[in-house]
C-alpha cells in the first residue's frame, strides 16, 4: 500500500510566486507536524475479552469504523486492518497478538505502511484514570500498561496516545483479573458515553490536528462527562 503524497501548495493565483511576498532563507522553514494516518486500538482478540476493560481500544476503533463507514476488516498475520474515508489516508488496526505483545503488530504496521510513530495514534485503556476520563497526549511513557510498554519498547514513545479511564469505584485483588473482566451493569452508560466521545476525539485528531483535539477533549469526567 503506497502512501498518498500531498500536492504542491499553491503559490499565487497562477502558480507563480507573488512578487512582493517575503522570502525565507532556504532551510529556515519549520517542518509541519505529520498528520495521523494510522489509529491502533489495543486489546485482546476473541469473544472472551470483547467487552472487558482491557479492550477499550478495540471498542473505540470499531466505533470509528462504524461512524465513518469504513471498509470491511481485513485479517492480516498480526492484526485486523481497514481503511476509512477521513483525511488523505486513514487506516484503523486491531492487533491480534494479545495485549502484552502489541508491539510486534504495531512495529509491523509502521514498517508495512511506511509510517513514522508520530503518524500513529494508539487508543488504550488506563486503570490509573477514573472510569469516564479521557486523556489525549502527543507522546510519553507507558505508565503501568503492559501493552503500551511493549509498544514503547518496540517503536519508542514518540507517538500520540488516547488513554481511556476504566477504574471503577470498587477495588480489586488481582489487577490482571480486573482489567480482563467485563464492566459492571451500572458502569455501561458511562462506558458507552466514553467510547462515543473517544471516537469523536480520534476523528478530531485526524481531521483538525492533535493540538486542537487536545484542547477540546482533555477534560475530566466530572467537568465534561465524556497495562
Amino acid at each position: 500500500m503506497s502512501r498518498t503524497l500531498d500536492s504542491p501548495a499553491r503559490i499565487g493565483d497562477e502558480g507563480a510566486e507573488t512578487p512582493d511576498a517575503p522570502r525565507e532563507p532556504s532551510g529556515c522553514r519549520p517542518e509541519p507536524a505529520p498528520g495521523i494516518e494510522l489509529v491502533v486500538g489495543l486489546g485482546n482478540p476473541g469473544e472472551r475479552y470483547a467487552a472487558t476493560r482491557h479492550n477499550m481500544g478495540f471498542l473505540v476503533v470499531d466505533a470509528v469504523a462504524g461512524r465513518l463507514g469504513a471498509a470491511p476488516w481485513s485479517c492480516r498475520s498480526l492484526c485486523e486492518l481497514t481503511s476509512a474515508p477521513l483525511g488523505a489516508r486513514l487506516l484503523l488496526a486491531k492487533p491480534l497478538s494479545y495485549m502484552n505483545r502489541s508491539g510486534a503488530a504495531v512495529a509491523w504496521l509502521l514498517d508495512h505502511l511506511d509510517l513514522t510513530p508520530p503518524q500513529m495514534l494508539v487508543v488504550v485503556d488506563d486503570v490509573d484514570l477514573a472510569l469516564g476520563s479521557l486523556r489525549l497526549r502527543r507522546s510519553g511513557g507507558p505508565g503501568t500498561h503492559n501493552g503500551l510498554r511493549d509498544v514503547c519498547d518496540r517503536v519508542g514513545g514518540s507517538f500520540p496516545r488516547l488513554r481511556l479511564g476504566v477504574r471503577g469505584g470498587a477495588g480489586w485483588q488481582d489487577l490482571a483479573d480486573y482489567v480482563t473482566s467485563p464492566f459492571d451493569e451500572d458502569e455501561r452508560p458511562v462506558v458507552d458515553q466514553l467510547v462515543s466521545r473517544a471516537a469523536e476525539a480520534v476523528e478530531a485528531s485526524v481531521r483538525d490536528g492533535l493540538a486542537r483535539a487536545m484542547s477540546l477533549y482533555n477534560r475530566s469526567a466530572t467537568s465534561d462527562p465524556a497495562i
